[in-house]
């Protein structure tokens, strides 16, 4: 199994104005498999997704991954299961700090993990990381944020989340900002 959660409970404010976001999930995922979470808006998926990546605490309940008790606590822990476990958020524009070009979001990985032993092997990851989600790297890498399409800026979040080739690759709708005839190689590469 690679990832589980008992009883995974989020509940926001205090006292009478208490808002009940999660209410005790049990859920199993296994190596391969795709599960799809579905609800309305507001149902609690994204809060779901955030305590699974440790970036809000459950009120309640326990996750597990790869059989051990998700431990975040100290930043080599937090390194390890970020590694193992990466993200690609609905909204592409919240993701990105506009002051850094498209080069320094793909190569933070590759330098924090340790991906690549030359400045040449970063390159080449961060083009092949590119070219896989139907990006040309001469026409990307160089640029800003703003200079892009949203649904560029998708298909960058999907690159760097392929960059670490993660256990599990948790989604918020990571085609809703790309073009219906870049879609299936975006899903492909997921």
């Amino acid at each position: 199994m690679c990832l589980s959660t008992k009883g995974l409970t989020k509940v926001f404010g205090f006292g009478s104005t208490k808002t009940l976001a999660v209410d005790h999930v049990d859920l199993d995922l296994y190596e391969g498999e795709v599960v799809s979470i579905v609800g309305e808006s507001g149902s609690g998926k994204t809060t779901f997704a955030k305590m699974l990546l440790g970036l809000i605490n459950p009120t309640e309940g326990e996750i597990y991954f790869q059989g051990k008790k998700r431990d975040i606590r100290t930043h080599r822990k937090k390194q390890e299961y970020w590694k193992n476990i990466q993200a690609v958020f609905q909204d592409p524009f919240a993701v990105y700090n506009p002051f850094y070009k498209v080069d320094n979001l793909l190569s933070i990985p590759i330098k924090n993990f340790k991906l690549a032993g030359t400045p040449t092997e970063a390159t080449e990851l961060m083009e092949g990381a590119l070219e896989r989600v139907g990006l040309r790297p001469e026409e990307t890498l160089g640029r800003y944020p703003h200079q892009l399409s949203g649904g560029q800026r998708q298909r960058i979040a999907v690159a760097r989340a392929l960059l670490l080739k993660p256990k599990l690759l948790i989604t918020d709708e990571p085609v809703s900002m790309v073009d219906a005839s870049l879609r299936s190689t975006i899903l492909k590469a997921l």
